[in-house]
Parts: C-alpha cells; structure tokens; sequence
C-alpha cells in the first residue's frame, strides 16, 4: 500500500506524466459527452429492448463504449478501426507484400500497414453504420427514414467513428496508454453506475444475501484467474553466439523468448459472436415471412441461438478453434526463426533454421490449448452464470472482463515505465 501511494505522488509531481493523465481525462471525457449526444428519432424503450435481446449487438455497444446502445453520434465506437485491422491482419496470410510489410520492414513498415488500416475504416464504417440504422428502423427502435435522412445519419455515425479513432490516437500519443483501447474501456467501466442500480432496484431480500456473498467471491477469483492467465508466458531459452571483434568478445549471453499462453486476445470472441450472428439473421427473416412453414423454421433458430446449452455449446467450441486460428496468422515461427538466426541467437539444443521454427511451432500448439481453453471459458462464463444465478445483473466474464483486465494492466506497465525514466 506504501509503495502505491509513492507511486502515486511520484505520478503527481513530475510534470510530464501528469501532463499526460490529464489529457487522458480530459480526451475521455470528450468521448463520453460525444456518447450521450443521440441521432434524431430514437425510441429509448424499443432500442432497450432490442439490445438485450441481441449479444452481439451488446458486443458492438462494448466496442462503441456504449455509445450504440443509445444510438449517438459515435454509436459505431472504434468498432470498424478493429474490424479493419483484423482484416488486414487476415490479408497477411495471402499476400506476402503484406505479410513482409508487417513482420520484416521495421516500425515504418508497421506505420504504413496501420495507415492502411485507418483507410478501411472509412468504407467499413458507412456499410456497418447503414447496415445498423436499416436493422434498427426495421425493429422500431428507429423512426422511418428516407433516402436523405439515411444518407445524413450515415456520414453523421461514419465521422464520429474517425472522429473516435483520431482521439484514440492522440491519447496514444500525447497521453499514456492505448488510446483504443482506453475508449473501450471508458464505455465498459461507465456501464458499472447502471448495472448496479438495476441490481439495487429489485429491492432487498435477506434470502438472496448468500448469493450476493457467493457472486462476490467467484468474481474476485475469476478476476484475479484472468489475470494470471493475461499475463502467463511460456519462455523459451536463447543464447547468442560468443563473436570476437576488434579484440573484444560479444555475446554468449542467455535470455529467454516470451511465449504468451494468450497469444490472440479478445479476438476470437469477435469473430465467434460474429459467425453467431448470422443465425440469428437469418431467423429474423424467416420469421418476416408469410410462410408458416419458414415462420416456424426461424422461430426454432431463435430458440436455439438465444443464449441456451446449445449456444453456448457452439459459441464454446467457435471460440476454441478461432484462438488456434488466429494465433496461426498473427504469430509466424519461420519468422521467428530467421530473425533468432541472423541476430546469431539460437536455441540450446535445437538447429537453426526449420528445426528452430518446428519447435517454436510445437510449444506454441500446447500452449495455444491452454489460451484456448481459457477463452473459451471465459466467453460463456456470463451464460452459466446467468443460469445458475437467475439474474442478468450477476454475471462476470466475456469480452468486457477481459479488456478491463487487459487495459489496466497495460496501463500500470505504460505508468512504471514512466517512472522509470523519470528516474533516470
């Protein structure tokens, strides 16, 4: 406790870094009154009712930082940022030109595949944001619109997206942190005030206080689990090779290549819940039809992809195979081992070249099993909670649990980095 409040006033007393926090605060609270500005005709009591009814639109508001859950400007959050960076994240798997650019050319060859994942976001903004304001017309959470009325909501909704990604990379920049992510985690956390009045509400009953003392208790313990896990690496000795120049001996130092047993984040969740979507689409059109026979068709998907067992049995073993996926195409271990082989580094025990690549390739597949099997776990946590609870408010798990832990533990590294330098 000691060593927190110093950190605390060391934080308070260097000019620079508290220069930086209060830009944080002061970008987020730009972005929160940004978020409760709504479009014209919103109607609170259908859009409310439609979101509880739909996870992934819950997903899209988590990423929007709530703000699609009342239908703002910004409603489409730095969704489509992510969305685009995911995709040329993929791309990288079919092009080399890519796949160079983002593994072999360096920070400025990083800049450049970024730039080009800011120039998608434009085009996936105005489809995702007519997509969402057609669905949500149609449901009646929305006012009937016209041609022109569609066209001025979707460039409204497209530039509070950029708007959110330009601020996200100012707090990056001028303040500490992932300015991204930050924006996501300022939307989740402003959610906590309303998801405790609803727990409130329902009013006191000493025969729920057993439960209330039980959530407590798994939440503490799921928390400090993600944690563990977020943070658990599988390290993987290196030594470099002694080389004799000018007189002087270099290397023969030993170190060790960080393995992390969580190598694809939250992104499998989204493209479970993406996959999960469609569905949940097609019963909605089944259900519009006057056919009875394809009335009854979507009625029964409506069931079975409505959050029972059978969901979260699919969502589980989606989940599970895009972790493996992923990890696949964001993480090369060819790449790995050319970079180890010409920085004259190998590893004890292992050829360079192929063989090194192999056995990265090996350690990474089990480790990759107990990442996956975490995320799974994680992502239906909130359902078999919710069914053993009987309550939607007593649920702790999901995307939204995992970036919490995720941004406050990247946010005290970005701190202790700081300090660091101050000291120096």
């Amino acid at each position: 406790m000691n060593n927190f409040l110093y950190k605390i006033r060391l934080m308070l007393s260097d000019d620079v870094l508290r220069k930086r926090i209060l830009f944080v605060i002061g970008a987020l609270a730009v972005f929160r009154v940004a978020a409760a500005i709504p479009i014209p005709g919103v109607d609170h009591a259908a859009l409310e009712q439609f979101f509880r009814n739909n996870q992934f639109l819950g997903l899209l508001n988590v990423f929007s930082g709530s703000g699609l859950s009342n239908l703002s400007i910004v409603m489409l959050g730095v969704g489509p940022y992510i969305t685009g960076s995911i995709i040329m994240q993929l791309l990288t798997m079919m092009s080399p030109k890519l796949k160079a650019l983002y593994h072999e050319e360096g920070e400025a060859g990083r800049k450049r595949f970024t730039q080009y994942s800011r120039l998608l976001t434009v085009p996936l903004a105005i489809l995702q944001g007519y997509g969402l304001l057609v669905l949500l017309s149609k449901q009646g959470a929305l006012g009937a619109l016209d041609p022109f009325g569609l066209f001025v909501n979707v460039m409204i909704v497209t530039a509070g997206s950029v708007f959110l990604m330009w601020l996200g990379e100012l707090i990056s920049e001028f303040g500490v942190g992932n300015g991204v992510s930050l924006i996501i985690f300022a939307g989740i956390v402003s959610r906590i005030p309303t998801m405790t009045s609803q727990v409130l509400a329902t009013g006191y009953d000493a025969t729920q206080i057993p439960l209330y003392i039980a959530f407590v208790v798994a939440a503490v313990i799921i928390v400090a689990g993600v944690i563990v896990m977020t943070e658990a690496e599988r390290p993987v000795p290196i030594t470099y090779a002694k080389r004799v120049r000018g007189g002087k001996m270099y290397g023969g130092v030993s170190t060790y290549l960080p393995l992390r047993v969580n190598q694809a984040g939250v992104i499998p969740i989204i493209f479970a819940l993406s996959i999960l979507l469609f569905p949940q689409l097609i019963a909605g059109f089944l259900s519009g039809l006057a056919n009875p026979t394809a009335q009854v068709i979507g009625e029964n998907l409506k069931i079975w992809f409505s959050g029972g067992w059978l969901y979260s049995i699919f969502y589980f073993f989606l989940v599970f195979l895009f972790t493996y996926f992923y990890t696949a195409v964001t993480f090369d271990p060819e790449a790995i081992a050319t970079n180890l082989q010409k920085s004259g580094a190998f590893i004890p025990g292992v050829r360079p070249g192929n063989a090194t690549a192999e056995h990265v390739a090996k350690i990474l597949t089990r480790i990759t099993f107990a990442g996956a099997l975490f995320l799974a776990s994680v992502a239906v946590l909130p359902l078999a909670m919710q069914s053993v609870t009987g309550s939607k408010t007593l649920a702790i798990g999901g995307t939204a649990l995992l970036i919490v832990v995720s941004v406050v533990l990247d946010l005290i590294k970005k701190m202790d980095a700081q300090l660091s330098m101050r000291e120096y």
